[in-house]
């Protein structure tokens, strides 16, 4: 006696398609219209000076890409952590001109 058509606990999040959340590889929102924030600071970093990129909105890959070029831009090494492009060191204005080349929109955060 198989049951058809009964509740499912993994089958669907219920939501239309069009209401769904997109695939990790699915284009998201336009590299102009993302809330790009550049902003230096020392929280958690043990006193040193880090510039930080948050509000990237692009798949790991892009985002590795992206860092490489900025790395170039302002002749210091970075990383990338869970979306948050860090670069060594007060380089906020070398970040700003390399992301508005890449096609962003960033704005400076903080003082």
């Amino acid at each position: 006696m198989a049951r058809t058509g009964g509740w499912q606990e993994f089958s669907g999040s219920g939501l239309p398609a069009a209401q769904q959340r997109p695939a990790a590889g699915a284009p998201g929102v336009a590299k102009a219209q993302q809330r790009v924030r550049v902003q230096r600071t020392k929280a958690g970093k043990g006193g040193k000076l880090v510039t930080a990129i948050t509000g990237l909105d692009a798949p790991e890959a892009e985002l590795k890409a992206l860092l490489k070029q900025l790395k170039a831009a302002a002749g210091t090494g970075g990383t990338l952590k869970d979306g948050l492009i860090e670069l060594q060191g007060d380089q906020v204005a070398a970040a700003l001109t390399a992301l508005e080349a890449a096609g962003y929109r960033p704005k400076q955060a903080g003082g």
